[in-house]
């Protein structure tokens, strides 16, 4: 392929990224520019915060979300498999390529799970993890 090919890809990239720069400049020339202390506080989905959180947000949500994409992009691949089995040249070398990819993800979850990174029972957890700790004993109380 030579580079005239590509022309109608660049000119398309460059009508694109023009589209792009002229919306946000005239965006940013026609809006006001007035800040308020109403406009400049954060937006707690209309109710305005009291007091600050006394709790963390849990780290559970952001672990349950980054699986989440983990697991939908590895999806992803065993689709693309799944289109091309049907070929006869596939054979039994993209079975077992998928039945090895398929081990790893099942054993990824495993960990995952027995690490408890899916595991909401919040009292549950803190009481295994109470268990399976041995007190310390100071050197004053051991004396």
């Amino acid at each position: 392929m030579d580079l005239p090919a590509y022309l109608p890809i660049a000119i398309m990239f460059l009508l694109a990224l023009g589209f792009v720069i002229a919306a946000l400049s005239l965006s940013w020339v026609m809006s006001p520019k007035n800040p308020t202390p109403e406009k400049l506080a954060p937006y707690e989905c209309g109710i305005i915060p009291e007091v600050e959180p006394t709790n963390r947000f849990p780290i559970q949500f952001y672990l349950v979300a980054m699986l989440f994409v983990i697991f939908d992009v590895e999806i992803i691949f065993l689709f693309a498999w799944a289109v091309l089995f049907p070929d006869p040249s596939f054979g039994w070398k993209g079975v077992l390529e998928i039945f090895i990819f398929t081990l790893l993800v099942m054993g990824t979850l495993l960990y995952v799970w027995g690490r408890g990174a899916l595991d909401w029972n919040v009292p549950l957890r803190e009481r295994r993890v109470q268990d399976s700790i041995e007190p310390e004993i100071s050197p004053v109380e051991a004396a």
